[in-house]
């Protein structure tokens, strides 16, 4: 969980470019021996990504998941424009704060949105965060919902080809 990467760069500019190569070799290192079968996620809260694009690709982690929710896609458009991220984006389809249960429609809402930036080959669906500030009568509802949108997403899809 890599949470604060960007918001640990230090103050002055001049010591970026240290502190990233440092993170990601940090990040790396943890992941030294794992089998080639072994998918490797990343999590990162709300965060301007545009100027960590680069340490983000080359932290290597095959799925990436940020909190999305609140930002309506804008965070997403840094991984399709001007660089390569070829790695899976799990981009939060409900918030995770708010107790509010959203339903089915509004979830597969918010993946359709989602599709109009994202390939569906790179695209996870799911929550925003970790949920350990809901009580489980929130969490189970809401992840049924989920659950329930990408599914009829994906029958949609396959009709359509």
């Amino acid at each position: 969980d890599e949470a604060a990467l960007r918001e640990g760069l230090p103050l002055r500019k001049a010591e970026h470019a240290f502190y990233l190569d440092w993170a990601v070799h940090s990040f790396r290192i943890t992941n030294v021996g794992v089998e080639d079968t072994t998918q490797i996620h990343t999590h990162m809260c709300y965060s301007n990504f545009n100027d960590i694009i680069h340490s983000i690709i080359n932290m290597d982690a095959d799925v990436i998941t940020i909190e999305n929710s609140r930002s309506d896609e804008k965070l997403l458009s840094v991984f399709r424009e001007g660089v390569k991220y070829g790695a899976g984006i799990g981009p939060g389809v409900y918030d995770i704060h708010s107790p509010r249960i959203p339903s089915t429609e509004e979830i597969a809402d918010r993946i359709n949105k989602m599709l109009a930036v994202l390939e569906t080959n790179i695209l996870w669906v799911n929550p925003d965060c970790g949920l350990k500030t809901r009580k489980y009568g929130e969490v189970k509802p809401a992840l049924e919902a989920m659950v329930s949108a990408a599914k009829q997403l994906r029958t949609q899809l396959a009709s359509a080809k």
